[in-house]
C-alpha cells in the first residue's frame, strides 16, 4: 500500500479531470449480486492513502471546493458555503465527518478507511456533532443549528440529511461495503436493516431499506461526479455507484421471484439510466431495460409488463428471439406519457413472473 507525501497541487490549478479510464470496470459486465461486489471489490480496493491531516490541508479543500467561490468549501449536510481557512473547532467551524461513522468498526483516523475521500465531507462542527455516528434513516425533528435551520432531522437512533444529498450518502455508504471486505486487516463493512447498528463497534450500518431508497430519490448528479472525479485524481479509486447507478441494484435491491422461478436461469434483469427523465427539450423519457434469455427461454412467449404503485398494467412488450433489451419512453398503451414516481418492469415467460424490479422515472 503506498503513503502519498504532501503535494501541494490542486485539480483547479492543473485544470485536471480524471474522468473514467477505459476499460477500468472491465470484467463485471453480466455479474450480479456477490460476484459484482467482489469484482468491484478488486477494481476499488489498494488505493494510493493519505493521512487523516492531508484530507484538512488540501484534499478536502478540493474535492469539495464551492463551484461559486473558490475560498469556500460546501458542507455537506447543509450545503452552507463556509471559507476553507475556518476549519477548526469552534460551532460554526468546519471539520471532518465520517459519513461511514468511524465507530461503526471502530477504525478510527487510521488508513485506509478513516482517511478515505469517498466518504469523508466537509460538515459543520455542531452539525457534525450533532450527527454523531447515528445511523440513516427518514423522521425525527429538524435540527436547528446556532447558524439556523439545517434541513436534517434526527432522533434517539436515527440522522436523515436534507434531499439534496440523501442519495450522496446512500453511495457512499455503498462504496464503503464494497469496498471494505476485511482483507489485509481492513474492516468488513456491511449494511444492515435494523437501528442501532452498530452499539459495540460492530462493522455495520443502517438502515440499509432506507439508503436503498434514497439513491433513487436523489440521483447522481453533476458535482458527485466531478467530485469522484477529483477523488480518483488522488487516490486513484473510484465510486463505482456514481459511475454506474445501475450497479445498485445489481447488487442489492430486492428481485420480486414467483416460485416457479427455480426452473429458469437468471435473466440479468436492471434498467439504465435508473432513474431516467427527459434528456433535453422536445425529447422523450427513455430507458434501457436489459436482459439475457437462454435459448430454451427464447423459444417460450416472453413479455416484459410495466407496473405502477397500484398494480395496474401500464404497458406490454413481446421479446423475439434476438432481443437483449426494450427501450421504455415512459409512455403508457395509449401512447400518454405516465406521471412520475416508481414503475416496477416485470418479465415473464410463459405467462409465469420470473423476475421484477423498480425504476423511478423523474420529471
Amino acid at each position: 500500500m503506498k503513503i502519498l507525501l504532501l503535494i501541494f497541487i490542486t485539480l483547479n490549478t492543473l485544470n485536471l479531470f480524471a474522468q473514467i479510464p477505459p476499460g477500468y470496470y472491465d470484467g463485471t459486465e453480466g455479474l450480479t449480486g456477490d460476484s459484482l461486489k467482489t469484482a468491484l471489490n478488486d477494481i476499488i480496493s489498494g488505493h494510493i492513502e493519505f493521512s487523516y491531516d492531508a484530507l484538512r490541508d488540501y484534499i478536502l479543500p478540493d474535492t469539495d471546493e464551492d463551484p461559486d467561490n473558490s475560498d469556500n468549501v460546501i458542507l455537506l449536510y447543509t450545503g452552507w458555503s463556509l471559507p476553507k481557512d475556518e476549519f477548526g473547532g469552534d460551532p460554526s467551524d468546519w471539520n471532518r465527518e465520517h459519513v461511514w461513522a468511524k465507530s461503526h468498526g471502530d477504525f478510527g483516523n487510521d488508513p485506509p478507511p478513516g482517511t478515505d475521500a469517498h466518504h469523508i465531507r466537509p460538515t459543520d462542527v455542531s452539525v457534525n456533532s450533532a450527527r454523531g455516528n447515528l445511523d440513516f434513516d427518514n423522521g425525527g425533528t429538524e435540527y436547528i443549528d446556532g447558524d439556523g435551520p439545517t434541513g436534517c432531522y434526527h432522533d434517539e437512533d436515527s440522522w436523515e440529511p436534507r434531499d439534496a444529498v440523501k442519495g450522496d450518502v446512500a453511495r457512499m455508504i455503498f462504496y464503503m461495503e464494497v469496498r471494505y471486505e476485511g482483507e489485509n486487516g481492513e474492516p468488513d463493512l456491511e449494511m444492515v436493516d435494523y437501528i442501532p447498528s452498530s452499539p459495540n463497534g460492530e462493522p455495520y450500518h443502517g438502515l440499509k431499506s432506507t439508503l436503498l431508497e434514497w439513491y433513487l430519490q436523489d440521483p447522481v448528479d453533476d458535482w458527485e461526479i466531478q467530485r469522484n472525479d477529483k477523488v480518483y485524481f488522488y487516490q486513484e479509486n473510484r465510486n463505482p455507484f456514481i459511475d454506474h447507478p445501475e450497479f445498485v441494484d445489481l447488487i442489492w435491491n430486492p428481485v420480486s421471484v414467483d416460485e416457479n422461478q427455480t426452473s429458469f436461469s437468471s435473466f440479468n434483469l436492471y434498467n439504465y439510466p435508473n432513474p431516467f427523465k427527459p434528456s433535453g427539450a422536445g425529447r422523450s423519457f427513455a430507458t434501457t431495460i436489459s436482459f439475457s434469455l437462454t435459448t430454451e427461454n427464447t423459444e417460450k412467449n416472453t413479455e416484459l409488463i410495466i407496473y405502477n404503485l397500484k398494480g395496474q398494467k401500464i404497458r406490454q412488450f413481446s421479446i423475439f428471439n434476438s432481443q437483449s433489451s426494450i427501450v421504455w419512453d415512459g409512455s403508457d398503451k395509449t401512447g400518454q406519457q405516465v406521471t412520475s414516481g416508481i414503475y416496477f418492469y416485470q418479465l415473464r415467460v410463459d405467462n409465469i413472473p420470473v423476475q421484477t424490479r423498480k425504476c423511478l422515472l423523474l420529471k
